[in-house]
Order: structure tokens, then sequence, then C-alpha cells
């Protein structure tokens, strides 16, 4: 069984700068694990700008923001475990994990949770129809695009005009895609006003607001949908081979919530609460992990 006095689960924008601030504030056992083979989080597939303002002085890509925060932290001594899957937390202070195949306990004194957030399903909106090949998540479809350079279709429609949303329509017709619209059900666009005219405005992409998906239709592979008019009720056929959704995300505390409020578990960035740029999840990491490194040196 492993031990050490901090246990940092996530290394996106959040865990890294809470590792980092945690040794820099004299916590010198720290351990760092993350799903993925490298730290960055999601920050590798957003290939866009928008990052690092707030904490660098100039924009940045995702990418380029990740190596940023990962130069820092090798820097100092914290402890990375790559491609660990933390299975349960319990209340005295134990995590199992599954690492390439073999499943083991770390004990730790102090825990941060920065495991980011998770996306809203199509399940979640009251949608009939099929379930067919072509539909995606925003998330999914950043990351398969970008880091797998997959193709996903050609005529594409997006419900929801989260920064996600937007920033995924632009990068569709990047690839030379046709955006058939950006749907939404408010009757503003959902994201940041500087991402609406980069991406939408400056591309030209519809985008339709008081509008949804009611209807899926296609067998084997998506062949359209039925918008619904969200004030009159009147309803439209749109063929399209992809759907993109873009409905919101929600923050991951699962592996927490039957614990409750501990004086040794502490939340950072996305998964306490969404943040609208990386910059405030890694600002908010910085504070949690001072917090972290200050309570270990109390030794409560």
């Amino acid at each position: 069984m492993a031990v050490c006095d901090l246990l940092i689960i996530g290394a996106g924008a959040a865990g890294i700068s809470a590792a980092v601030s945690a040794w820099n504030a004299g916590c010198r056992d720290i351990l760092l694990v993350d799903r993925g083979e490298a730290p960055g989080g999601i920050l590798p597939q957003c290939r866009h700008e928008g990052f690092g303002m707030a904490s660098f002085g100039h924009e940045l890509t995702g990418p380029e923001y990740a190596a940023h925060l990962i130069q820092q932290l090798s820097r100092t001594d914290v402890r990375f475990l790559p491609q660990t899957e933390v299975l349960s937390v319990s209340e005295d202070r134990k995590a199992i994990v599954s690492s390439r195949g073999t499943v083991d306990q770390i004990a730790f004194a102090r825990l941060i949770l920065a495991a980011g957030c998770r996306e809203h399903q199509i399940g979640s909106l009251p949608v009939s129809g099929t379930r067919p090949a072509g539909i995606f998540t925003a998330g999914q479809a950043q990351e398969m695009i970008n880091l797998r350079h997959q193709d996903l279709g050609d005529e594409i429609l997006i419900l929801g005009s989260g920064d996600l949303g937007m920033i995924m329509a632009r990068r569709f017709t990047l690839e030379g895609k046709h955006v058939i619209a950006v749907l939404e059900q408010q009757a503003h666009y959902g994201g940041m006003a500087r991402n609406y005219h980069r991406c939408i405005e400056a591309y030209q992409i519809p985008l339709r607001t008081g509008v949804t998906v009611s209807e899926i239709h296609g067998r084997g592979r998506i062949s359209g949908v039925t918008i619904k008019n969200l004030e009159t009720g009147t309803r439209e056929y749109s063929a399209c081979d992809t759907l993109v959704t873009a409905l919101g995300l929600i923050p991951e505390q699962t592996l927490v919530q039957d614990i409750g409020e501990r004086d040794w578990l502490y939340l950072a960035g996305n998964c306490r609460h969404v943040h609208d740029i990386a910059d405030s999840a890694s600002a908010e990491g910085i504070l949690v992990g001072e917090c972290a490194a200050a309570g270990l040196h109390l030794g409560a």
C-alpha cells in the first residue's frame, strides 16, 4: 500500500496548480494521479486560443497552457502516477486505485479532488427516435478530431451554444465540414461573447435560438433530426449525418459524494463548480493547494 501526505486526483489545470502550490507551501510528500498518460487533463485537446491571459499575461492554446503548467510541475518532486483510475475513496482516508491491470491502495492524510466534470448526454433530454451512430458530445468530438484525427461526418448539427459548442462549430468549419446550424434552447447564445464573435459571427455559422431537437432519425447512422420551435411548437425536419451535443457540464464528485464534508477533503476546479476559463480553475487550485499544505503543517 502506498502512503502520502497529500493525494491529488486529477492532473488537469486545477490538479497541477494545486500540486505546485502545495509543494511551494512546504508539502514534500505529494502524489498526483490521473487516468491519462501525461498530465494536462483535457487541455491538450483544446487547440483553440483563449487560455492563459490571467495566468501568464498572453493568450495560449490549450496545449501551450498545459505545457506551462507541466513546466511548473517539473520544478517540483511531486510524484505523478499516470494511467491510474481511482475506483473509490473511503472515510478512513484510503483510495482504491487501478493501474495497468493491478489494484492497490493509497493511504493519505489530505485529499484534493480535481477530477473535472462530465458532459450531459443526449439522454438527459426528452428526445424520441433511435440512437444511431453519428451522435457525439462536444468533448468527445473535440478529442476525436484534435487528438485522434478522425473524420466524424460532413453535415453537422450542433445542439447547445455554450463555449464548447461554439468552439466546435468553428473547428468543424476549419476542417471543411458544413455546420448546418448551432441550435440553442434559450433566446441567447450560452457561452462567452468572445467565443460568439470568434466562432459564430466570424465564420457566419447560423445560430438558431429558441429551438431544440425533439426526435432523432436514422438506422445505423443518423440521417436527420426533428427541430422543435419552443415558442410556437412547430416542427421541421433537418437532414444531417452528425449531431454534436453541447448540453452543459456536471461537476464530477462521484468519488466523494457519500463521504460528506471532511476537514481533510478539498475540491478544486471544475469538480467543485464549472469554471468559464481554465485560468480560474488554476487559481482555485493554487488556493486549495495552499490550504491543504497549511492543514498538514498544523497536523490536523
